[in-house]
């Protein structure tokens, strides 16, 4: 698995992980200051279904891959998904290389997940007082005209199977 990091994020992440030479199942990561907490936004590149995490400290930088792995299980705990797809995902979990950005249409449409991100936590009063579960079932329910205004949860769902 591949995951294609902005600079900012680049910047937090120990260089011994980014491998630009690695192809396989892609997704797109960007550093997010939300709520004065350091948070990461991860987005799969073919249907833009994304998982968010927040509040992350240096030394989970430093194992992103694992943070990245553990948190995509609870979100698909989270959705329903079955537990062959769940299984079939966390494979692919198994070996993860990060490199540079290079999609500017999944940037964008993070950059607008980023809008929405922050709305919802400001709307909440901030992310202590935030569900994870429903915030992440939430974040999956908007419309992007990147996959043709269908929801990245069912695109998602598509898939894995």
């Amino acid at each position: 698995m591949l995951i294609h990091c902005t600079q900012k994020l680049l910047a937090e992440i120990p260089d011994r992980l980014i491998d630009p030479t690695t192809s396989g199942e892609s997704w797109h990561a960007n550093l997010l200051h939300v709520d004065r907490r350091k948070c990461v936004l991860f987005t799969h590149d073919q249907t833009l279904f994304s998982i968010f995490v927040p509040g992350l400290k240096k030394p989970d930088f430093a194992h992103l891959d694992g943070v990245f792995g553990q948190r995509v299980f609870k979100a698909l705990v989270w959705e329903g998904f079955s537990q062959t797809r769940i299984e079939r995902m966390l494979d692919t979990c198994r070996d993860i290389r990060f490199a540079r950005s290079g999609n500017r249409s999944v940037t964008g449409s993070m950059n607008d997940m980023r809008f929405h991100i922050k709305w919802r936590v400001a709307d909440a009063g901030g992310l202590e007082n935030i569900d994870l579960a429903e915030f992440q079932h939430g974040l999956n329910r908007i419309p992007f005209k990147a996959v043709g205004y269908r929801y990245p949860a069912e695109l998602f769902k598509k898939y894995l199977s």
